[in-house]
């Protein structure tokens, strides 16, 4: 468990921030944990809200568990007005050094939550062009330009989680869905007919949810809506609705989904 001290209230807590204007939840909180630890890290499940008050005003503090990055370390960390001290700290250790009731229960939490869980991100693909006004084959159906900004704004989501394999429909619809990711990333991408609306068969289906939930590799799925009633029966997990790009993350140890969470672009 990673702690920091804060300077100017002399107490021991969790990383957290602000987030900036426009920015989402959850890249926010891999920003502030960066900038305040030097760490890149991977999201896992999240935790309670912990909702409190600062000088009379309401405030609601959002969690996740999380791990570094492969490779991260906490070299990069410099003493600064804001924290000037980090420590690793077993679970009984921080209960004894964190200054505050409310981070007390939320190791609680922590302990009963998947932390040690791979992610697979489920994802609907983005707004495309309507039916009746695409003339070519279906399997060509672009994205809409709104579609497009959605696809951009899944970059920050899938990085959060550490997505290094996207699978996706071979529909272009899909592939331009996470194409922002892959390029960004480096991911390695898998076009895969069984997610494809037009050609989807059950068996091949669920063998490949089966597939990616049996490896410790945090990886994103992207098809189309008629097949994610099969995708979710395949992880074992009721129906979610999606919006076009909306996004569903499995956290799965074992082969078996142990949490899971929705997000919105």
């Amino acid at each position: 468990m990673l702690l920091v001290h804060r300077p100017r209230r002399f107490d021991w807590s969790f990383p957290k921030g602000k987030l900036d204007p426009g920015e989402t939840e959850i890249a926010a909180a891999t920003r502030e944990v960066q900038e305040e630890t030097g760490l890149q890290v991977r999201l896992g499940p999240r935790l309670p809200d912990r909702h409190y008050e600062v000088g009379g005003e309401p405030k609601v503090v959002h969690y996740w568990t999380a791990r570094p990055a492969y490779g991260a370390d906490l070299a990069d960390f410099e003493s600064n007005h804001e924290v000037d001290e980090l420590r690793w700290a077993a679970l009984p250790t921080a209960r004894q050094t964190l200054s505050y009731p409310r981070d007390v229960e939320l190791l609680d939490a922590f302990e009963s939550a998947g932390y040690d869980s791979t992610p697979l991100l489920v994802v609907r693909h983005a707004e495309a062009v309507k039916r009746a006004a695409w003339d070519g084959a279906e399997a060509r159906r672009p994205l809409k330009r709104a579609g497009q900004r959605q696809a951009a704004k899944l970059v920050p989501l899938l990085s959060a989680y550490g997505v290094s394999r996207v699978v996706s429909s071979d529909a272009a619809r899909c592939v331009d869905t996470v194409g922002p990711y892959v390029e960004a990333s480096g991911a390695d991408l898998v076009l895969d007919p069984a997610l494809a609306q037009e050609t989807a068969e059950p068996g091949a289906l669920k063998e490949r949810v089966a597939d990616l939930l049996r490896r410790a590799e945090p990886a994103a799925v992207c098809t189309h809506r008629p097949l994610l009633g099969p995708v979710f029966e395949a992880a074992g997990t009721d129906l979610v609705g999606l919006m076009p790009a909306e996004t569903v993350v499995l956290h799965h140890r074992d082969g078996r989904v142990v949490d899971c969470e929705q997000h919105a672009v």
